[in-house]
């Protein structure tokens, strides 16, 4: 590759930086094409001879992101809660506050309603493959049921509430969490 074409990429590779940065920082209105070039250290131009719109770079942003996530969470074993939980805190304590941000302003902005969107389908799919075995034991009538709360339970507000509302320390926090898991997989049907 010349020189000309990695600088190109290394320029496309900070956008991208900056805009998934700035998600964490502002809300979606305020994330500006300028603010995005300046925060990347390359002008509005770059930004928009690259990606065209706001719309197109929060769409690559986001494509980039759930690949990222995909990778992260697909490293989970089947059929073993600890490891599967402790994988599920390490994409929270990465991606919790963005995901929070997203879901605050997912019914006013399109482009932040399909990332959520796709997200909690990548969350169920997470589930079914994780606790699938678990799933399997139970009967065709109650697999929903048991699926929906393990859904739950594995949700991004509840490591909300115990990591930021309640203020517990990672390893309670995921202790709390598998313990719930636990406890549902050890239950009768739902």
């Amino acid at each position: 590759m010349s020189a000309r074409a990695e600088a190109v990429e290394e320029r496309g590779r900070r956008i991208l930086a900056a805009a998934r940065a700035l998600f964490v920082e502002l809300p979606f209105e305020a994330i500006t094409l300028e603010v995005i070039a300046a925060r990347a250290g390359v002008t509005l131009q770059t930004v928009l001879r690259r990606f065209g719109s706001k719309s197109r770079l929060i769409a690559t942003t986001a494509e980039d992101g759930i690949a990222e996530v995909g990778a992260q969470r697909g490293r989970a074993p089947v059929g073993n809660a600890p490891t599967a939980v402790a994988n599920l805190f390490d994409h929270y304590e990465e991606w919790g506050d963005v995901s929070l941000r997203l879901l605050a302003q997912e019914e006013r902005f399109e482009e932040i309603g399909a990332i959520t969107r796709r997200a909690r389908a990548l969350h169920a799919a997470w589930v079914e493959r994780v606790f699938g075995p678990d799933l399997a034991r139970c009967g065709e009538a109650s697999r929903s049921v048991r699926r929906a709360q393990l859904i739950a339970i594995c949700d991004v507000y509840l490591w909300k509430l115990l990591r930021r509302d309640l203020g517990l320390p990672r390893t309670e926090a995921e202790n709390a969490v598998l313990g719930l898991v636990e406890a549902l997989r050890t239950a009768g049907e739902p």
